[in-house]
């Protein structure tokens, strides 16, 4: 769909000012508010066009207009500037997480609760399946004469443990080098890589304790690939109710019912689509697949480690919602994300 100049700059204003007051946008309203240099009536006639191309809509009789789905979309792809995060911000992301990025998980459910107060909406984060994650840390710890600790790390920034019982005692010297073989064997390949590989070499090394290391490789992969496929954070789910689309308190249960169903927010998570030319991908209203979210947008990016996606991190609101400062915000999250599940 083309538009005029003019019809164009008529949008943004509908929209922006929509956003940012929730009422219905009038002719006078653009004409003090926005410098467009034509008279009310030719603001008007423009909206009229507007209306009849179902781009804005009038939702009640002598009321001014309000963006439609399609408007959003059009204002999405061709009209919004991602708008920069302020150096107020970044510095406040870092300063809160600064101390979490020696613990990945940590990092992870520290970055949904800072997206969710910074941007009054909910806050979403989903890992990849652990069948690509490279596990990079493994640690074992007594805990009593015949039980360890198996500590797993993910480079996704996940965090596993297990109790395993043991046949006899393990001085401490035997649980070091155990560990060590199994870092050595395990560490730097992906879940699915180590699956596959052979324990020839730890076999050769420490033959006596061979059943033990198999017994801590099957609890490894149980861990990792049934129990905990993927991993959902959710943080601000009440957030909806700040907003004024949502004084509606049978539209709130909906919403907040959809919230509680962890396959479908995964389902909706995965679904969203992004290439390395648009690591931003926004679903705006009956857009997303549940008729529930049909008032709500969501907006996700993904962040990667070494060009690999690890996860996908989101902020969901209303169809009202700021995209243009949202996408911002995310692309940062995103990249500091990044940066802070490397390896150091």
């Amino acid at each position: 769909m083309q538009l005029e100049e003019r019809k164009k700059k008529v949008l943004e204003a509908i929209i922006l000012d929509y956003i940012a007051t929730a009422e219905p946008v009038g002719s006078r309203t653009i004409t003090k508010k926005y410098d467009l240099g034509v008279s009310p009536a030719t603001i008007r006639n423009e909206m009229a066009d507007l209306e009849d191309m179902g781009l804005i809509e009038q939702p009640h009789t002598s009321a001014g207009r309000i963006p439609s789905q399609i408007g959003y979309r059009y204002y999405v792809d061709y009209l919004m500037e991602k708008q920069l995060v302020t150096e107020e911000i970044k510095k406040y992301i870092r300063s809160n997480l600064k101390d979490q990025i020696k613990v990945k998980e940590d990092l992870v459910r520290g970055a949904v609760r800072l997206l969710s107060q910074i941007s009054n909406y909910t806050a979403m984060l989903i890992l990849s399946a652990f069948s690509q994650n490279v596990l990079t840390h493994i640690q074992l710890l007594p805990v009593a004469e015949k039980k360890l600790v198996l500590i797993l790390v993910l480079d996704n920034g996940h965090v596993e443990h297990q109790v395993i019982d043991l046949p006899k005692p393990l001085s401490d010297d035997e649980i070091g080098e155990l560990t060590d073989m199994l870092r050595q064997a395990v560490c730097g390949l992906t879940v699915e890589q180590w699956r596959k590989t052979p324990l020839q070499s730890i076999r050769r090394q420490w033959d006596g304790q061979i059943h033990l290391l198999k017994e801590i490789l099957e609890v490894i992969e149980d861990t990792l690939t049934v129990e905990y496929e993927r991993k959902l954070y959710l943080s601000g789910t009440l957030n909806i109710l700040n907003q004024p689309e949502f004084r509606d308190v049978d539209k709130v249960k909906q919403v907040l019912s959809l919230l509680e169903e962890q396959r479908i927010m995964e389902d909706l998570m995965l679904k969203m689509g992004s290439t390395e030319r648009q690591p931003i991908s926004i679903k705006i209203g009956t857009e997303n697949d549940y008729e529930n979210l049909a008032a709500c947008s969501l907006v996700t990016a993904t962040y990667q480690i070494s060009g690999r996606v690890i996860g996908r991190v989101g902020l969901l609101g209303p169809t009202r919602m700021d995209y243009s400062k949202t996408a911002g915000l995310l692309d940062y999250m995103s990249q500091f994300l990044s940066e802070g599940l490397k390896d150091k």
